[in-house]
């Protein structure tokens, strides 16, 4: 019998393969090893990029020797360059607007809120670390089911490490941006500033730039290549 499987490609992958998506025919208790073969018997392009490919299998991180269920949602994608349980405020979204930090703070403050500590990141125009170059703007690429999944158990990691926490918020935006411009944002709250706050802001975007499958398009005067990073999940992440 066989097991029909959409494969979702995305950043350098999709590049590599020439296509977001295609639907694939395995054979029973095929595993991600098998997948990984049979596409690039399909797709030579993707050999170079398969070397450092992460799957996800219904997306949760997913190794190969995992067997594919059947009518399974399978995405490849380079690693990371990247609801709530609690009543208390979290907000987990990829958007593709621009990020309103000051709506952020008041989104995550209590009655007896304190301290918010509000992480940014945002586009360089000038990197002068390593390898020197300007940037002209970034193009932001999210598997965005998974991304919001994966930005949903950080919260609760920050959770289960700092009680204090009150309020916690995780927001990304995906599409081009220019020098200037938010690309991500991670916000804590707490009563106290000594609670714990600023370190559970570090943690969240430690921790997003890990495991949330977001990909960034690095294009400057000199050409345009995408940002991997070099973390492999593991499982159970």
């Amino acid at each position: 019998m066989s097991n029909t499987v959409k494969v979702l490609f995305f950043a350098t992958m999709k590049e590599a393969a020439g296509r977001k998506e295609v639907m694939i025919e395995l054979v029973d208790e095929a595993r991600v090893g098998d997948v990984k073969h049979l596409l690039i018997t399909q797709y030579p392009g993707l050999v170079k990029a398969m070397g450092s490919a992460l799957v996800a299998i219904n997306r949760e991180f997913a190794f190969d020797d995992d067997i594919i269920p059947k009518n399974a949602e399978i995405a490849l994608f380079p690693p990371v360059s990247g609801g709530s349980e609690s009543d208390l405020p979290t907000i987990c979204q990829i958007v593709d607007r621009e990020i309103d930090l000051n709506q952020i703070a008041t989104a995550i403050t209590l009655s007896s809120t304190g301290a918010v500590v509000i992480f940014t990141g945002t586009v360089r125009a000038v990197t002068s670390r390593g390898d020197a170059h300007e940037t002209e703007y970034l193009e932001y690429e999210a598997y965005q089911p998974m991304a919001e999944a994966k930005l949903r158990q950080i919260s609760k990691e920050i959770r289960e490490r700092w009680h204090a926490v009150e309020g916690i918020a995780l927001v990304q935006r995906v599409g081009v941006m220019r020098p200037g411009i938010p690309t991500v944002a991670v916000a804590c709250s707490a009563a106290h500033r000594d609670t714990g706050v600023f370190e559970a802001a570090r943690y969240g975007i430690d921790r997003l730039k890990d495991i949330v499958p977001v990909w960034k398009k690095e294009v400057g005067p000199d050409g345009e290549e995408w940002v991997e990073g070099s973390y492999v999940p593991k499982a159970g992440e």
